[in-house]
């Protein structure tokens, strides 16, 4: 029985398209994160703090207790997610605790324990730990998702690009360290002095500081210029990312739609998975009926 329950309670919190629960479960917590987000940024107003303060404190209270009881259950429930075969429950259980979202979920928790345990720390260093709770978002959020695949898939491309930005950074940063160094010591003196101006003028395309010579000059301009095609690649990089992963994502809907519909016959419990792989995919209604008449086409010809 509790095994049963314990894979029940996983694929609700986990969002299993066969649990119609686990979509009332991510609205639930997705709105105690933005409650508890924008609590930490009234509480920060001094005037709004001195108010009701009393009322944040209890929200916060319950909002702890609120995610630890989640954690526990998802620590609980998984597991179930593999077999005594497959490694047993602890493989499950560990799998989350030491993954990116186990470790949110878990400091979600851990500004309140610390204030508890530790009542000296600096209050403004727990209010910024309390609004990482917002990163829980990313777990039902398909978009932070797709970016965090494109950017996993793509990753080689992007050490390749942020080896060239660190060799431009450092000859843009030596230039100018020779060309402005004796005449502003104070922001050019050395080479890393002048680091920092080069990373805020590529990434910016303005730095922080004016030259004052002909050769500055024109080593700002061609920094200013480098900063914008290094903005170009990136963005490419990232198109072509967000390009291969909606690709990816329609190729296996389209799968999963071919074999629903392999034997002509679509029963309620598919329609409903079918409908809620489509919005876990963001595919509108037009690709969806695209990809059924293409299906109609090859089974006619």
């Amino acid at each position: 029985m509790f095994e049963q329950q314990k894979t029940t309670l996983m694929e609700i919190l986990e969002g299993s398209l066969t649990q119609p629960m686990s979509k009332y479960a991510e609205w639930l917590i997705s709105t105690v994160v933005l409650v508890n987000c924008s609590a930490v940024i009234l509480d920060s107003v001094p005037e709004v703090h001195a108010q009701y303060k009393d009322f944040f404190h209890e929200l916060e209270f319950w909002s702890v207790m609120f995610f630890t009881l989640e954690y526990v259950m998802r620590v609980w429930s998984l597991g179930a997610k593999f077999t005594a075969a497959e490694g047993g429950a602890w493989k499950g259980r560990k799998g989350y605790i030491f993954s990116p979202f186990g470790l949110i979920d878990f400091f979600a928790t851990m500004p309140f324990f610390l204030h508890v345990f530790f009542p000296t720390l600096d209050l403004r260093i727990l209010r910024v730990l309390r609004l990482l709770r917002i990163l829980k978002l990313s777990k039902y959020n398909t978009a932070l998702q797709d970016l965090f695949a494109a950017v996993h898939s793509e990753r080689r491309a992007f050490g390749s690009a942020a080896f060239l930005l660190l060799i431009a950074t450092v000859v843009s940063a030596s230039l100018m360290h020779f060309a402005e160094g004796h005449e502003q010591p104070q922001h050019f003196g050395s080479i890393p002095h002048s680091i920092y101006w080069a990373i805020v003028t590529i990434t910016a395309g303005y730095g922080n500081v004016e030259p004052v010579t002909k050769a500055g000059e024109v080593i700002a301009l061609l920094t200013g210029f480098l900063g914008v095609c290094m903005a170009a690649i990136m963005t490419g990089i990232v198109a072509s990312a967000f390009s291969n992963q909606m690709s990816r994502k329609k190729a296996a809907y389209q799968s999963q739609l071919r074999q629903v519909l392999s034997d002509g016959v679509v029963s309620d419990a598919e329609k409903e998975s079918l409908r809620r792989l489509q919005q876990q995919f963001r595919l509108s209604d037009a690709q969806v009926q695209s990809m059924i008449d293409e299906h109609k086409a090859e089974k006619s010809s």
